[in-house]
């Protein structure tokens, strides 16, 4: 049979489509999966380090100080982060700069070592997203490719750090377009997230196991408690979200030399924990996260989370917003649990991944990871938290180059094609 014969079964061109995918995707996951591996390794050892050396976070400003240097001067494009990957994968125009993944491990390692509040999903996406388009470079892939590559990164960056392959490849078809999924990239999406994982996994890596929630039987009472309950998800989502904006631009407008920024910062935030008299609030926080599933948690614990985090991020330390999400929802679910008849375990739960969803505009990856991280049988409450609370987090998401490609309301159709703003 001649090429144009082959051409027409179908199945020819898609088996080499998959072959293609499935080298370049293994490949990739290996790769990225390692380095999500040696992140958390290193943010686990800063953590219990900094911890059993507390004195550690009064030296916050000076790493605030090498932080804002490093970036200000060797990152370029790179100290865009997540939203430079975004802006890459719908309108390709310029190669993801490698030395995005050194600079921002060693500013994440440093915030967290110091005491800083942020979370590790913007460092292991912003890792995988230089470590693909790497692999563009070298392959000399089309342009066309080269988006697919710097999604492959978000998925399996995003997959081997929380442990979730099914809401790591969802994350990245989602996060780009607002009420729009990129199915051109489906299966790279799946396949690198599902190695990645597995890598990070072969590195004897544990990734934290949370209780699964007590889920009662589901009627129409439930479900309006579960309705209530993410609408105030969604309202701390973009809190958190425009806070991160509002610090960014206050840090910029007085102070206007860079590296100052989180070097008076980092001032700001020693000063305030050592007025607090705890730890509780800076780094992860995965203790209290996991604690919140079985004690009740005091009202302004996911605010203060809320504040310290949008904070270090805003002033220009380095590191995720997701993990501190995950506090913050979980908290406050803790909170409601007080005022709302759903057991607190399913509304730390519902909390945990509502918050996250309305930050990032991603319910169905949230949704997925619920169910990854908490077992299938409270889904339907997951999913309905998520999906409110992305509704009510507004045109707001921690990624302001999102665009909008279904606004959430017909009376926001002006908003169509238009990006976001923090």
């Amino acid at each position: 049979m001649n090429r144009k014969s082959w051409l027409k079964i179908e199945q020819f061109p898609l088996l080499v489509y998959l072959v293609k995918w499935l080298c370049l995707s293994v490949v990739a996951g290996v790769c990225i999966g390692s380095a999500s591996a040696l992140l958390l390794v290193s943010l686990s050892w800063a953590t219990d380090f900094r911890e059993s050396h507390l004195w550690m976070i009064a030296l916050l400003p000076l790493a605030g100080l090498l932080i804002g240097t490093m970036y200000h001067y060797w990152a370029g494009t790179a100290a865009r982060g997540n939203n430079f990957l975004i802006e890459e994968i719908r309108s390709p125009k310029d190669i993801i700069p490698f030395r995005m993944a050194p600079l921002v491990y060693v500013g994440t390692v440093l915030t967290h070592l110091f005491g800083g509040s942020a979370g590790r999903e913007g460092t292991g996406v912003q890792m995988g997203g230089a470590i693909a388009d790497r692999f563009s470079q070298l392959f000399h892939l089309h342009k066309r490719d080269h988006r697919v590559m710097v999604l492959i990164g978000i998925s399996a960056g995003f997959a081997s750090v929380f442990g979730t392959p099914l809401a790591g490849a969802v994350f990245g078809l989602e996060v780009i377009v607002i009420g729009r999924m990129r199915y051109e990239a489906i299966l790279p999406a799946f396949l690198s997230a599902a190695f990645a994982h597995l890598t990070c996994v072969a590195w004897g890596v544990a990734h934290t196991h949370y209780p699964h929630p007590v889920v009662p039987s589901l009627n129409v009472e439930t479900i309006l408690w579960t309705i209530l309950a993410g609408i105030f998800f969604g309202v701390a989502a973009m809190c958190f979200s425009r806070s991160i904006g509002m610090w960014g631009r206050l840090a910029a407008r007085y102070v206007a030399y860079p590296p100052l920024r989180p070097l008076l910062g980092g001032i700001v935030i020693a000063l305030a924990v050592w007025l607090l008299g705890t730890s509780k609030y800076i780094g992860l926080g995965v203790p209290t996260i996991v604690a919140s599933f079985s004690e009740q948690q005091m009202w302004y614990d996911f605010l203060l989370k809320i504040l310290l985090t949008t904070f270090t991020i805003g002033v220009g330390f380095k590191g995720g917003e997701v993990t501190p999400l995950f506090f913050v929802g979980a908290t406050l679910g803790s909170f409601l649990s007080m005022f709302l008849p759903l057991p607190m375990s399913l509304m730390a739960a519902m909390g945990f991944v509502a918050v996250f969803s309305g930050a990032t505009n991603t319910p169905i990856a949230c949704t997925l990871m619920g169910i990854e991280l908490f077992g299938a049988e409270g889904g339907l409450y997951l999913g309905i938290a998520c999906v409110i609370a992305y509704l009510f987090s507004g045109h707001t998401s921690i990624y302001t180059a999102q665009m909008i490609g279904s606004p959430k309301h017909s009376a926001f159709m002006r908003m169509k094609g238009k990006t976001l703003q923090a």
